[in-house]
């Protein structure tokens, strides 16, 4: 039912720059003002939601907005809520407003391709950002490699099951993965496969079920987790979450059942509600996967479109993406992840993508102050 997307990763040389988690210009939920304040080649972000993932208003918003003003443009960054008429009605204002290109990071395929075809009958130049938009027609798109994002994730769980769980074959396994609108959970969920499906066929590992949550809903992610883990007897020795916000929903049923610390639970986004849990040993990993980078790359390729520049744009996103839906090849710009586990919080403090105040609570001080995380 999933099909592998095939991906040809590019290395950019991008330095990873500071952010809080609540830095920069947050509102996101108003009407579209294209006309910003700076005096630049006007330039749209249409970002998705912000109730299933701290990213989007807390990194992604600020690091956009500094990385497209440093290439002399003149951003208006805006937030759908995770209401698709509200990003169709957005992406309408700025286009209607004359940006010179559209970033858009689209709650599902349907409406991003149709925001895109728009704007290209306008002229407009579309990049697909974070999630590329099935069947759709956008010529550039940045984001993570993220087959191997969800690579780390099986192979995260493969370790944590090892320290946790040694010995014991077939170790039994709930996958929780992210909406089945949203490609990039299919790459994850593909990705993950390329680690575990071996393993289940050997015999030693038992998928009890995988499960797709519609919206990424961390709510509906922990029903559903638990309606699982009671129908399999209360039994469970590894999970498979798709991102922290599922991790936190799951680590919620599994303290309920008294299991919190003896089955790995994976993640992703190094958000610092995920550190944490990883730092208390609810949560075995997490993929660090650094939006200032992803920011910067997403801004440089803006700024050669917006100047005009194709060979520039060309040189910069030289890696491809197949889109399936479409079949065509999408130019790209995909950036590596790291796993992140317990001994390695430390490197995400480090590269200043979240503070240590930020992580270093009142019952994660002691795991800190041993990781010489301050």
């Amino acid at each position: 039912m999933r099909s592998r997307s095939l991906a040809v990763g590019t290395v950019l040389a991008v330095a990873v720059t500071a952010c809080g988690t609540n830095s920069g210009n947050t509102s996101g939920s108003g009407t579209a003002d294209p006309g910003g304040s700076g005096d630049g080649v006007k330039v749209g972000v249409v970002l998705p939601e912000t109730a299933t993932s701290a990213r989007w208003e807390g990194f992604d918003k600020p690091l956009l907005d500094k990385a497209l003003r440093a290439e002399g443009l003149d951003p208006d960054i805006q937030n759908a809520q995770g209401d698709v008429q509200k990003f169709a009605t957005l992406a309408d204002g700025m286009i209607n407003a004359g940006v010179r290109v559209l970033l858009i990071a689209a709650p599902n395929s349907e409406v991003g391709a149709s925001v895109a075809r728009k704007a290209e009958a306008q002229g407009i130049q579309v990049i697909d950002y974070d999630r590329l938009n099935l069947g759709g027609s956008s010529k550039f798109y940045v984001s993570f490699d993220n087959v191997k994002v969800g690579e780390l994730q099986g192979r995260g769980l493969v370790d944590g099951l090892a320290k946790l769980a040694p010995g014991k074959k077939p170790a039994e396994v709930i996958e929780i993965e992210g909406a089945p609108t949203d490609n990039n959970a299919t790459l994850f969920y593909n990705g993950q496969q390329n680690v575990l499906k071996p393993k289940y066929t050997s015999g030693e590992l038992k998928l009890v079920q995988s499960q797709p949550i519609e919206g990424w809903d961390n709510q509906k992610g922990g029903t559903t987790f638990e309606q699982i883990l009671t129908g399999n007897g209360q039994k469970v020795d590894g999970v498979v979450a798709a991102n922290d916000g599922l991790a936190g929903a799951v680590i919620t049923v599994l303290r309920k059942y008294g299991l919190t610390g003896k089955v790995p639970v994976t993640g992703q986004d190094a958000t610092p509600d995920g550190l944490q849990a990883v730092l208390r040993g609810d949560q075995y990993m997490t993929v660090f996967k650094p939006i200032a980078a992803e920011a910067e790359a997403a801004a440089k390729l803006a700024g050669a479109l917006a100047r005009g520049d194709t060979a520039a744009a060309d040189k910069l996103a030289n890696g491809v993406t197949k889109d399936p839906k479409g079949n065509r090849d999408v130019k790209s710009v995909l950036l590596t992840a790291q796993l992140i586990t317990r001994e390695n919080v430390k490197s995400v403090v480090d590269a200043q993508f979240v503070k240590a105040s930020d992580i270093c609570v009142a019952d994660t001080a002691a795991a800190c102050a041993e990781l010489g995380i301050k």
